[in-house]
């Protein structure tokens, strides 16, 4: 029987348990993973108890709570507060989504926070996402035209703009991304399904005079066909577009 191990430094293990607040009746606990790379130690789970009469009612509001009151060190991304930027995407209770979308009242126990998945940890919940942005970049996410630029703008009808609708509105938060299994074994190669939703955007808007080009940089068995439709993709998007749906017309137009 083979037997496996992670390597060393690797295994998440016991962090501190901070001491429940004097007098509260209403009282939440979160676990979050910790890790420094400056000491070398293993990540481990802190155990914080968060009394939610003095809290705001998001995820994010505890962690900011916990920053501002309770421990100075613990690092996370975060900036408008309103599903917006995409900064403070996480795993919270299993699921990669928004800390700022993701109410406490919608767990029932104990809350677990982890940084988004398959991705080098910069530290705490802070993941390295450069690769991702690489990738975003890679399918060139701006308009791209031949003809002479018009006076004022370039102009859409009402449907053609309509045909946007669930694909402009990615905010880039890597939560699908970070949740598909082709993306984790073949993430080097496979621009994964926030990056393909947003081929796919350039690729339909009817002012954009590059389509075949587009088409013909995605054609490739790792950068668009890594796609199973393994549907993660969709389940995971805290804004609830369907980059899945966005493959898959990728690959009809391919076939055209």
């Amino acid at each position: 029987m083979v037997e496996l191990r992670l390597p060393k430094n690797s295994r998440v293990v016991k962090g501190k348990v901070w001491e429940k607040p004097d007098s509260a009746v209403n009282v939440k606990e979160i676990r979050i993973y910790r890790y420094n790379p400056d000491n070398g130690s293993n990540p481990r789970l802190d155990t914080f108890y968060i009394d939610l009469d003095k809290c705001g009612p998001m995820i994010l509001d505890a962690l900011i709570k916990i920053k501002n009151e309770i421990d100075p060190t613990l690092t996370f991304r975060r900036s408008c507060r309103e599903g917006i930027c995409g900064s403070c995407s996480m795993n919270i209770g299993g699921v990669n989504t928004l800390a700022c979308l993701k109410g406490m009242n919608e767990f029932s126990g104990r809350i677990s926070i982890y940084p988004l998945p398959h991705l080098p940890v910069i530290k705490d919940l802070v993941p390295d996402l450069n690769q991702f942005y690489e990738q975003h970049a890679n399918v060139k996410p701006w308009l791209e035209t031949s003809s002479e630029e018009p006076k004022d703008e370039w102009l859409q009808s009402i449907e053609e703009r309509k045909s946007l609708d669930g694909l402009y509105e990615c905010v880039m938060c890597a939560c699908c991304s970070t949740s598909c299994p082709s993306y984790w074994w073949n993430g080097e190669k496979y621009l994964g399904p926030a990056a393909l939703l947003h081929a796919y955007r350039w690729i339909i808007d009817s002012r954009d005079q590059d389509r075949e080009q587009r088409l013909r940089d995605l054609d490739d068995s790792f950068k668009l066909y890594r796609c199973h439709t393994i549907m993660n993709c969709a389940k995971a998007c805290p804004k609830g577009l369907n980059p899945a749906k966005a493959i898959a017309e990728i690959k009809k137009l391919q076939n055209c």
